[in-house]
């Protein structure tokens, strides 16, 4: 038996764990220094005890920036064969985490499944199990059931839990108070503000947050505080409700802390550009550096169809700023169920965000893929080129479906490629486009 319970208990004690030293080589670092980093809550290593054949991963300050892909079914699309394939999508193109958010029925078998196939971290949303969990109304729902339903998910080797605890009365009435556009957005927040507010009780999240602590250190759960009161428009964004949460999370990051429980931070949601650098120098401050993890953030309102993109910009800011987590948006967002085109198309633009943001913030390696690309594109070596792309398949598929006649170019510029028509120069030879036509 180990001699600590959690991942941060094991750290303040001085102990570098096999998964610390899993992360470290990842991430090219000092094992003892992702060991301090662990110890102060900066970096997480969500790893269920439960979740035997998880890759450990760290989220947080100086690592590289992650991708979470939600999937999982709904009342109206209830196929898991379907969700199995966005799953094995998200895993080819190397997302680190994946969220079962189904909310339908009995979802525990198609979970287990889940834990039992990947190893990326798994995460879930408690609160959207709750009514087929526990066959009961939202109304008929009791405090402690819902801690039921953290446990069993617990016991069953999920790796990280969205907790929507900040929401309390206090948040609630700073919410009522300052009225919204698109008022609570979040399907968990939603749903525990109807529960508050048909039965006059508190969060019980809130109220009962030590118990939750104690289920998910038994099992080495890391608490990913959701942001019930996300903005859901960029109107809504920073304003009085989503900030009385938060500060109410940067409490909560501490009393989880203090029981070893590692802990992230959920954050928004829709913002304009210019307030996303404010709003991740102001989740650090209040949550105390915790890991952010960002939905987003949507740049925008009017792209429905195109919130891949919107999502992406958003979430290079973001990360560039501080963001150390992005939860993907699909070109489905606001419309439908993403099929599986809309989840590569999701999980392509996250990387391509979280890529680039790592490049800006000066993650060791980031740059060498970018390298790599330049030293095929100046060769004008396409399988190499192809061999280094995000996406290696739909690379190769564009250049061949207008094929060029010389294969040292490609069909937009043929003979006058600018890199062909330099490298010809450069090894002394002439450049002639009329002999050759």
């Amino acid at each position: 038996m180990r001699e600590y319970k959690t991942q941060m208990e094991a750290a303040k004690k001085g102990i570098i764990t096999p998964e610390m030293k899993i992360v470290a080589e990842k991430e090219y670092m000092d094992p003892e220094k992702l060991r301090e980093s662990v110890a102060k809550g900066v970096v997480a290593i969500p790893c269920n005890i439960n979740h035997k054949n998880i890759s450990p991963e760290g989220i947080g300050m100086g690592l590289r920036t992650k991708i979470n892909v939600n999937l999982g079914i709904s009342g109206d699309c209830k196929d898991y064969t379907v969700e199995m394939q966005k799953v094995d999508m998200a895993l080819k193109f190397g997302a680190e985490a994946i969220m079962d958010l189904s909310n339908y029925g009995k979802t525990n078998t198609f979970r287990q499944e889940l834990i039992e196939k990947s190893p990326a971290m798994i995460g879930t949303v408690p609160m959207y199990d709750a009514i087929g969990y526990l066959e009961k109304d939202l109304l008929e729902i009791s405090a402690k059931d819902f801690l039921k339903v953290v446990r069993a998910h617990a016991e069953e080797g999920v790796d990280f839990m969205t907790i929507h605890a900040g929401i309390n009365r206090r948040a609630v009435e700073a919410f009522m108070r300052d009225k919204r556009k698109m008022n609570i957005v979040s399907r968990g927040g939603s749903l525990l503000f109807a529960w508050m507010m048909m039965t006059g009780n508190e969060n019980p999240f809130y109220e009962f947050y030590d118990e939750v602590l104690e289920i998910l250190r038994e099992f080495d759960v890391t608490i990913s505080l959701g942001d019930a009161l996300r903005p859901g428009c960029i109107d809504d964004s920073t304003d009085a409700g989503q900030i009385s949460e938060l500060i109410e999370l940067g409490a909560l990051t501490e009393r989880a802390w203090a029981k070893d429980v590692q802990v992230m931070v959920e954050g928004p949601g829709h913002m304009a550009m210019n307030e996303i650098e404010a709003n991740m120098k102001l989740e650090k401050r209040i949550c105390h550096n915790a890991p952010f993890y960002v939905l987003g953030p949507l740049v925008t309102d009017i792209a429905p169809g195109y919130d891949h993109i919107t999502s992406a910009i958003g979430g290079a800011i973001a990360a560039a700023s501080g963001a150390d987590f992005l939860c993907y948006v699909t070109p489905a967002e606001h419309l439908r169920l993403p099929d599986l085109n809309d989840v590569k198309e999701g999980i392509i633009a996250s990387r391509i965000a979280a890529h680039a943001a790592d490049i800006a913030k000066g993650v060791p390696h980031a740059r060498e893929r970018d390298d790599a690309m330049a030293a095929a594109r100046h060769k004008v070596d396409w399988e190499e080129m192809f061999k280094v792309a995000l996406d290696e398949e739909k690379a190769r598929a564009y250049f061949e479906s207008t094929p060029p006649a010389d294969r040292h170019t490609c069909s937009m510029c043929g003979k006058m490629c600018a890199v062909r028509t330099t490298n010809l120069i450069l090894e002394g030879k002439k450049v002639e486009f009329c002999t050759e036509l």
